[in-house]
């Protein structure tokens, strides 16, 4: 059959937000484009969202509507469900089912939805010749995910590292540009609408540690653990913080890090101080980083916009074009049911850490917090002592290399010195 007798593939859009109306304006002004580079025509025949009469920043008027998403993945006129409501839960994970149990395949954005229930999806799929790919899941624009299952697919990965919620990573750069505490900006991206409805998603590191669970499936070839990654916000980082890691030459990230060890997968989100030199360091405002690095090919990094319409629909099309060109993988690499069952291990990997606390300004009181770490296995590198507050004294102590369990054995211990004003912070030196 020739390229003009291939019928164009069929999508059913569910989510007309920013992502699907993005999805919308990219299908229609680049109808040729796609033609020419899949060999067929891709076409939105309907699509589904709760109200049909908003007003939408696209032409809708050529598309049949379903309020009901499940009934949109039943319809028998579609190749392709699209999903972009986001939820892992209701109608999300109920149209995406309905859709692999009615012959569809599916592309989605929806990285909660695959961190909960990613395996079952895939088993479903897989069993009934199905694909799901979700490039959009993971990074935005980044296309991260095609890395992985592709370019680097011969390689034994190492350690897959990166900054993945760019509102957490806007927050932090905005707090050092413009010297403003946590509240101000926090409520700063309120304001500008970069926060999730529910904010802890975003500062406390879960939107970011579903990615990485995403991540870690397919580059070490395990089911997706996203309850075995260790999540840490960014709330207790103050401008102090900030001030003091630049003036050590570091920068703060939220930074996730995922490493197969001999005793288990290590899966960790959580703040880090990385060099103010690294490209990590650098990364600005918005941005998402992923750096990969395999046994063949050494480190590779990909940056981009890790959000927005145009970025998040440019990674849906690319999924949906390697359906229109007859590209069918496996959701996470491989077959789903050759996917290891992980052994969950507490990040051991020692490395420096940054301490940061207020001491009672008193005789002995540096000596109380020193015996603790010796007692605790934990050598100093550094001290600090900055200006005093009152009768109060804030103290800066970097470690030299550490396990956490020793440097939560130390803090613990901290809080029998009588010494100690509030809770401390500690935040691990990333070698990157």
């Amino acid at each position: 059959m020739s390229q003009t007798q291939t019928p164009a593939l069929r999508i059913g859009l569910a989510g007309l937000g920013t992502v699907g109306i993005g999805v919308v304006k990219i299908v229609q002004r680049h109808a040729a484009l796609i033609a020419a580079r899949t060999g067929r025509g891709v076409e939105i025949v309907a699509v589904s969202a709760r109200d049909p009469k908003k007003q939408r920043d696209a032409d809708l008027s050529g598309y049949a509507w379903e309020t009901d998403p499940v009934a949109l993945a039943r319809r028998p006129d579609i190749d392709v469900f699209v999903e972009v409501m986001g939820g892992h839960e209701g109608p999300a994970r109920l149209a995406t089912e309905a859709a692999i149990a009615s012959g569809k395949d599916v592309v989605t954005a929806n990285k909660a939805l695959l961190a909960h229930h990613g395996l079952g999806l895939a088993l479903a799929a897989e069993a009934a010749g199905r694909v799901i790919r979700f490039e959009a899941a993971v990074a935005g624009g980044i296309p991260v995910i095609k890395a992985l299952t592709e370019g680097l697919a011969a390689n034994q990965m190492r350690r897959v590292m990166g900054v993945m919620n760019g509102t957490c990573n806007y927050i932090l750069t905005r707090m050092q540009s413009a010297g403003l505490p946590y509240e101000a900006v926090f409520e700063e991206a309120r304001q500008l609408g970069y926060l999730e409805a529910d904010p802890n998603l975003d500062v406390g590191g879960i939107d970011a540690g579903h990615k990485l669970s995403l991540l870690s499936a397919i580059a070490f070839g395990t089911r997706v653990s996203f309850d075995a990654v260790e999540l840490e916000g960014i709330g207790a980082i103050s401008i102090d913080d900030i001030n003091l890691a630049a003036d050590m030459g570091y920068r703060i990230k939220l930074l996730g890090v995922a490493q197969m060890t001999g005793r288990g997968l290590e899966q960790r989100m959580t703040p880090c101080l990385v060099p103010a030199d690294s490209p990590l360091g650098q990364l600005q405002g918005g941005t998402n980083m992923v750096v990969l690095e395999g046994d063949a090919v050494g480190q590779i990094v990909l940056r981009g916009p890790g959000a927005g319409e145009g970025p998040t629909a440019s990674a849906v099309m690319a999924d949906v074009m390697d359906l229109a060109r007859g590209i069918r993988l496996p959701t996470f690499g491989q077959p789903a049911v050759t996917l290891a069952t992980p052994i969950a291990a507490k990040t051991a990997t020692p490395a420096a850490w940054y301490l940061r606390m207020t001491l009672l300004d008193k005789p002995g009181a540096l000596a109380k917090i020193a015996t603790c770490l010796g007692e605790a296995g934990v050598s100093i590198d550094q001290m600090r002592q900055y200006g005093h507050q009152g009768a109060n004294a804030p103290v800066l102590i970097v470690t030299h290399k550490a396990t956490r369990d020793d440097i939560d054995h130390a803090v613990a211990r901290f809080a029998g010195t009588g010494v100690l004003v509030g809770a401390p912070v500690a935040l691990r030196i990333e070698e990157v």
